[in-house]
């Protein structure tokens, strides 16, 4: 399926550094739906587009993985008719999206916990998906859902346990190994649209060296362009990784 809306990559962007993971939260929907006087659902709603060109724009540029702040493990904290429509659509933008996102060679994971609060059939919707797009290449749409940063090391270190690792044998390494996509890269860049500058339990070991940008546009208006520009922040940054400037 080619590109819905084809937008020209900015010229000032080095295509040879373009940031290989991206990781996006995607906030601010309640607040937009509010602004306009609706239903905070319908905010979420409207993220769906965003979102699906935010992906495209990374596919264009050359991004090799995308991360996505789906639905976090605090988010269960939320009304409960909220947490219903975001299980609902979750399971719904799959269905309708997988098949586009297919054509184009983008691989769909899901990185979170599975366990008993996740509907069965939106699990089975998931695992169609990644089944689906196992193949694919070009790029991968990581799916953070009922995902938390600290759960996710608790998870690994659980497995380190029952592996039988011993303590004089935990690294860094046998802990990477153990998240739950460690065939994925760290991330380089993470934005935070809505004007919230936190990290939110977000990849918090992956995003160690990763640099952030934060900027006031909430999650509905959030654009390809905006991602563009985030990108050229990023190459106009110096990475040093704890090291200095040669």
């Amino acid at each position: 399926m080619p590109d819905p809306r084809p937008v020209p990559i900015p010229a000032s962007i080095d295509r040879k550094r373009v940031p290989a993971h991206i990781g996006l939260v995607m906030d601010g929907n309640g607040r937009w739906a509010t602004q306009r006087g609706l239903v905070r659902t319908e905010g979420h709603a409207a993220g769906e587009e965003a979102l699906v060109d935010a992906a495209y724009g990374a596919l264009a540029v050359g991004v090799k993985c995308l991360t996505v702040y789906a639905f976090s493990t605090e988010n269960w904290r939320r009304p409960l008719d909220e947490v219903r429509y975001l299980m609902g659509f979750n399971e719904s933008l799959l269905m309708r999206r997988r098949d586009e996102l297919n054509e184009v060679g983008v691989r769909i994971v899901f990185s979170g916990r599975r366990d008993r609060r996740v509907p069965r059939r939106v699990l089975a919707n998931m695992e169609a998906a990644q089944e689906l797009t196992k193949n694919n290449k070009v790029m991968t749409l990581n799916m953070a859902f009922n995902y938390g940063g600290r759960a996710e090391i608790v998870d690994a270190v659980k497995r380190l346990v029952e592996d039988g690792i011993p303590a004089d044998k935990i690294t860094e390494k046998t802990i990477a190994q153990r998240l739950y996509h460690p065939e994925l890269p760290d991330l380089d860049l993470v934005i935070r649209p809505s004007g919230e500058t936190r990290i939110s339990n977000f990849l918090l070991w992956e995003i160690a060296y990763s640099e952030l940008v934060f900027n006031d546009i909430l999650w509905p208006d959030y654009r390809r362009e905006h991602l563009y520009a985030a990108i050229e922040e990023y190459q106009g940054r110096q990475r040093r990784f704890g090291g200095v400037d040669s």
